[in-house]
């Protein structure tokens, strides 16, 4: 089994390293989407670009230059953000919107789920969904994130020489953690680690960038008809024994392959570049190593901070209105910069700045509103037992280039950093 493992492990980290040069979340070779459309996706490092803190300044909701006539607003403002979200009556985030505007995306590459659905198909799925991602439910799950992570810090023991942090333990935990939730057999483990690594970019409009999505609704839908046929203790079986026909097969692979996006690359970004924090902050990582009662608070600092999902779904204004003084028609793209609205001082006082010991928990790091993040607390789980365990086992840790030498995504939904190679002694 240990054998399985470890090729599961080195498959996953080369097609992450093998997509990232061609699909996914990169946006770097989409050239007709005008410069100033990609504003809310550039970074200087951990930090998202200065000229996103500029226009939240000046106009914290900006035109957003867009191509295919669409018109957009750009919402940077802590408040302004925490409005639209918030909004459920004027705003649709339904697919249907981006497969009717003429760019190149068709209605039958719907992923389904949670994000881009509406009331009340939204209402009743996020109903169902919901009690499984309660504290008591998940709770089910500590052991065997633990476990998880100190399987993969044994396997890192064992490496000689630098190892790449990224592949050997940011993307190898949620994954695992993610085929425990769902109640994936550990004989498709492989199969679903590919599905993993496939996500889609909502601004490319390429058929290439849509693609994946059929292979995992596709895969997940077998995976669906199993759990019918013999419903396990994971949250599909839960879903088949509990509500049975009131959600069919397709609804059930949306809110699968919904989890998948949602709690995988992100859950390993933040694993990646939280640990980048730490190193780069020797007194911060002796916190974490020595003291428990401050894993809590960092982690929400980190999530605030870090910020790695740096945009919302879209939304689109289904009604004309006006938002903190602007007028916004119906039919208008509204683009929440989650990473921009995440440093606004309103916030509190130097929001640009990494503070563990801030009193403040209400970030957007998740979203806000009916769309947010459903797995937030699993991710918050995973990261609570990841960084200290890390810490903790390897106390001499050093990254093992110099920081100049990292290279991070450029234009990306997500935010990451493509390998993290660390000395562990």
């Amino acid at each position: 089994m240990s054998n399985l493992r470890s090729n599961i492990i080195t498959w996953l980290g080369r097609k992450y390293f093998s997509r990232m040069q061609k699909t996914g979340f990169d946006l770097s070779k989409m050239s007709f989407l005008p410069d100033a459309t990609l504003a809310p996706l550039r970074r200087e490092g951990l930090d998202p670009a200065a000229e996103l803190s500029r226009t939240r300044a000046k106009e914290p909701i900006s035109k957003l230059p867009l191509p295919f006539g669409i018109k957009g607003w750009l919402v940077t403002g802590y408040d302004e953000t925490k409005a639209v979200l918030g909004r459920t009556s004027g705003f649709s985030s339904d697919f249907t919107n981006l497969s009717e505007k003429n760019i190149g995306i068709a209605a039958q590459q719907n992923p389904g789920g949670l994000g881009f659905s509406d009331p009340p198909t939204h209402t009743r799925l996020r109903r169902l969904l919901t009690p499984e991602f309660t504290m008591r439910r998940l709770s089910r799950l500590t052991p065997r994130i633990h476990s998880i992570v100190e399987e993969r810090l044994d396997e890192m023991a064992a490496s000689d020489g630098p190892v790449d942090l990224v592949q050997a333990f940011a993307l190898p935990i949620p994954s695992l953690v993610i085929c425990e939730l769902l109640g994936v057999p550990y004989e498709d483990r492989d199969a679903f680690q590919q599905l993993s690594m496939a996500r889609f970019d909502l601004f490319s409009g390429a058929d290439a960038s849509f693609g994946a999505i059929s292979d995992s609704l596709s895969y997940l839908l077998e995976v669906v008809k199993k759990q019918r046929e013999s419903p396990g203790d994971g949250l599909l079986g839960m879903l088949v024994k509990e509500h049975g026909d009131e959600i069919d097969d397709q609804e059930l692979a949306g809110l699968a392959d919904g989890v998948l996006t949602g709690g995988f690359e992100t859950t390993a970004s933040m694993l990646a570049l939280g640990t980048l924090v730490l190193l780069r902050d020797r007194e911060r990582f002796a916190e974490i190593r020595d003291n428990d009662d401050v894993v809590d608070p960092f982690v929400e600092e980190l999530l605030r901070y870090l910020t790695v999902v740096q945009v919302a779904f879209p939304r689109f204004a289904k009604e004309d209105m006006e938002i903190a003084g602007t007028k916004i028609s119906s039919g208008d793209l509204v683009l929440c910069s989650l990473s921009g609205a995440n440093r606004d001082e309103k916030l509190g006082p130097d929001m640009e700045r990494f503070d563990p010991h801030r009193q403040t928990s209400s970030h957007l790091a998740f979203g806000h509103g009916i769309h947010r993040c459903i797995g937030a607390e699993l991710a918050k789980m995973e990261l609570r037992a990841a960084y200290p365990a890390l810490v903790r086992r390897f106390p001499e840790m050093r990254l093992a280039v110099a920081p100049e030498k990292l290279a991070f995504r450029k234009l990306s939904i997500v935010y990451g950093v493509e390998a993290l190679p660390v000395t562990l002694k």
